[in-house]
């Protein structure tokens, strides 16, 4: 036993010498690991603190040009305070440039100048007539504007109003009171259709504006609108606008301290919203906008003792033939955005018909008349069968001055139809 275990104690000695030089080894690259981890960080460490100390640098030196502007900026306005000037002056021009944007191409700048100056600047070549504008209107604008430019629901009536600039509730059409015509083609060619805007080519925005001045009485219905002719067209209220000379004669008298309590004695609600149209209730009775209309009218038969279907219907229809009545409610299509017949009929853009055929010119109860009709109302004159026609096919000729945009009745057949079925409906 002892003789085997003197064999091992060699063996033991140089184990244990291999365990430790192979730790002192390991130990020494551990150190230079370790070394070499640590300045890797200080080095990163220090270009941190440079770069803060270079970001900090930076906003420091933003700080006191902005502080600069800002002390250039406070020097000015107590200039501008002590010389009496106004907030109308223009603002201060501040030397250097903030190096943003290019300066626009003449290509874009071209694109983008599409508006249309009272002298004519700006208009494309084109024309259009009266008549090709109402086909146009009809099918492109009448849906909001009426077949005839007197409005629909609460969109905006485009014509008449010439007498009523100076009441409290004045009608403020294109013709009675846009003072330029460009401001018309303009808004119509880049704003309309509604919905569909930018789709009207030239020719067709002529066409529309020529049909708004025909509607609005201020050129015949053989006219036609186009760039040459464009400048001849004087509106009828372009001498009711002045220059605004508020900023040299008002603005410095506004400069004293604002009220900000009890500035009023008593306060009162001087008109309602409702009453403006801005929000009708059922339709209001506004004669700006209005064109709501009733359903068919109703007839109501007179009994006789033993009717026969031929006697019957002349009697539901007032003595007048029934055939004719029904081709005059086909022909009346064309007035019902502004007339009511039958029963509840009431005043709308027009005055209600019922019993119009025999009545006193202008007599109509509630309804506001332009003057060529009080002047008629005053004469006694009377819508008899003849006057009525000849209003019908043209009531610019027949009453002229009238408030009434509509161009007239072509088909003698029509007008007479039309006759018939007014007639139909007792006061």
């Amino acid at each position: 036993m002892s003789k085997s275990l003197n064999l091992f104690v060699p063996a033991i000695g140089v184990t244990t010498l291999a365990l430790g030089l192979a730790y002192g080894l390991s130990s020494r690259d551990y150190g230079a690991q370790t070394i070499e981890t640590l300045e890797t960080r200080v080095q990163q460490t220090e270009e941190n603190v440079a770069r803060a100390i270079a970001d900090a640098q930076a906003a420091a030196d933003e700080a006191a040009r902005l502080q600069a502007e800002r002390d250039q900026l406070e020097q000015l306005a107590a200039e501008a305070a002590a010389s009496g000037s106004d907030l109308t002056d223009p603002a201060p021009v501040i030397e250097g440039k903030y190096g943003l944007g290019r300066t626009a191409l003449s290509e874009e700048l071209a694109a983008w100048d599409v508006d249309v100056l009272p002298d004519g600047r700006g208009l494309p070549e084109g024309r259009g007539d009266v008549y090709t504008g109402e086909e146009v209107f009809v099918d492109q604008c009448a849906s909001c504007h009426g077949d005839f430019a007197e409005g629909v629901g609460n969109w905006p009536v485009l014509a008449g109003g010439f007498d009523t600039l100076a009441n409290e509730d004045p009608v403020k059409t294109v013709g009675s009171y846009w003072p330029h015509l460009s401001t018309a083609w303009d808004y119509i060619n880049r704003s309309m259709p509604f919905g569909a805007a930018g789709t009207l080519t030239p020719d067709e925005t002529y066409a529309i504006v020529a049909y708004l001045l025909y509607s609005n009485n201020l050129v015949d219905d053989d006219f036609e609108l186009s760039h040459e002719n464009f400048t001849e067209i004087e509106m009828y209220n372009s001498d009711g606008f002045v220059v605004d000379d508020r900023p040299e004669l008002e603005y410095a008298e506004w400069q004293a301290e604002p009220c900000m309590v009890n500035c009023k004695e008593t306060v009162e609600i001087t008109m309602r919203a409702t009453f403006l149209d801005v929000t009708p209730e059922g339709g209001g009775d506004s004669v700006m906008n209005d064109a709501t209309t009733s359903d068919s009218p109703v007839f109501s038969a007179s009994a006789s003792a033993e009717p026969t279907e031929e006697s019957a219907a002349v009697e539901e229809t007032g003595g007048v033939d029934p055939a004719l009545v029904a081709a005059g409610e086909s022909a009346f299509r064309q007035c019902k955005s502004c007339h009511q017949v039958g029963e509840n009929a009431s005043n709308r853009t027009g005055p209600a018909l019922n019993g119009i055929l025999g009545h006193t010119i202008g007599a109509v109860d509630g309804f506001r008349y332009s003057d060529v009709f009080q002047e008629a109302n005053a004469a006694g004159e009377v819508w008899d069968a003849e006057n009525l026609a000849a209003f019908l096919a043209d009531p610019r000729g027949a009453m002229a001055g009238t408030k009434m945009s509509f161009r007239g009745v072509r088909e003698e057949a029509d007008i007479t139809a039309l006759i018939a079925y007014l007639q139909s409906f007792e006061e």
